[in-house]
């Protein structure tokens, strides 16, 4: 392991071991410093943030994005601060944290038994939606992961997440797809992160405008299992609770070849991620470059 994987490995291992320890109060302060301080640092990813924003705020002068990009870095460190709190949050802390709208859409398609695909992009704090779930609807469900390095980093994560009762798959290998389709087919959940292509060979959308690619994996889900497909959008207001919305199932086209399903399915999840997305641009922690005309295609997302 080298020394920079060493040392973002124990920089995790700090926060989760000593942030979570902090008054509720103490890590919002210690949050919003770090957050300050990046930013007035306009390091690369401050700088990428404020690119993204341009897109999805058409016109925004740089004073606006500026201040987007400086409420953009303080949504991101709650949800670290947040995060590296959930393992020691109590369930009615859980629950009291979450507050989602439009709910019916998952507890309906969970009670008909069909099986539910929840797909969300980088907005407010997935993870906290994702121990809401899991504490006030008491539903399990099947996510991925990202294998990050050092693989001792990885495993932290993949703990966390199955410590908030998560089952976690490795985003890499090609044995994550059966076992999420065996889980829907079972009348599972699963819930997936989807506005950002890890494979750079995902679906071409339309996305504020420009073209970006997503994943296909809910689209293909969806399709090979008969489940319902659910865009959630996430944001966060002046006041500790996280709010929520679950959009209307968007319907896999009755006919078509499978490419075609699936480019109009995930268009379709592209726009509702755009809608939420342009509702509340802060709370969209979106650092690194994902619109094509910014990829290398040699090198693929970085």
């Amino acid at each position: 392991m080298s020394a920079a994987d060493r040392f973002a490995d124990a920089l995790y291992g700090l926060g989760w071991s000593t942030v979570k320890k902090l008054p509720e109060p103490v890590a919002v302060r210690l949050g919003r410093t770090i957050a300050d301080t990046a930013w007035k640092r306009r390091g690369k990813g401050v700088r990428r943030l404020e690119a993204n924003y341009a897109r999805v705020v058409p016109g925004a002068s740089p004073e606006r994005l500026a201040e987007l990009s400086r409420a953009g870095m303080r949504s991101y460190l709650r949800y670290w601060m947040e995060s590296f709190r959930l393992p020691a949050w109590s369930a009615e802390r859980v629950k009291a944290g979450f507050v989602p709208e439009d709910l019916h859409h998952l507890t309906d398609g969970l009670a008909a038994g069909r099986g539910v695909v929840l797909a969300l992009p980088h907005l407010a704090n997935w993870d906290l939606a994702g121990a809401w779930v899991t504490t006030e609807l008491r539903t399990p469900f099947t996510t991925v992961a990202e294998r990050l390095k050092p693989e001792s980093l990885y495993d932290r994560f993949v703990a966390y997440r199955e410590g908030l009762g998560m089952e976690v798959l490795p985003h890499s290998g090609g044995a994550a797809f059966g076992t999420l389709a065996r889980r829907l087919r079972d009348g599972g959940l699963v819930c997936l992160v989807a506005d950002r292509d890890l494979s750079a060979s995902g679906v071409e959308v339309d996305f504020f405008g420009e073209r970006a690619r997503m994943p296909a994996g809910p689209a293909l889900l969806a399709q090979h299992t008969g489940a319902l497909l659910l865009p959630v959008t996430l944001w966060y207001d002046d006041s500790p609770v996280m709010r929520g919305r679950v959009h209307p199932p968007i319907e896999v086209p009755g006919s078509g070849t499978r490419a075609e399903k699936t480019s109009v399915v995930t268009q379709a999840l592209a726009d509702a991620f755009a809608a939420g997305i342009a509702e509340h641009p802060e709370d969209w922690h979106m650092l690194q470059r994902l619109w094509l005309a910014d990829l290398d295609p040699a090198k693929g997302p970085s």
